[in-house]
């Protein structure tokens, strides 16, 4: 693995993010991922309790595979 795990949830939402986004460009998705766990807990990364059914609906499915929950634009603000 090329970096050191440091924060659990933001490592599974890198790590979420980099295979989506290797999944849209059509990319080899770098094994290493598969081995950043899942969330222990469900993340809705809005943060907004009025949102998360929303989330649930959109978030993509390399984010729920690790439990992380945003919304549809979560990466058009990247």
């Amino acid at each position: 693995m090329p970096i050191q795990p440091a924060d659990s949830r933001l490592d599974a939402l890198l790590a979420s993010t980099a295979e989506y986004l290797c999944d849209e460009l059509a990319l080899e998705t770098p094994g290493w991922l598969a081995t950043v766990p899942a969330c222990q807990t469900p993340w809705f990364v809005s943060g907004m309790e009025n949102l998360k059914a929303v989330a649930l609906a959109e978030s993509p499915l390399r984010f729920r595979i690790r439990k992380i929950f945003v919304l549809e634009n979560f990466l058009s603000r990247v």
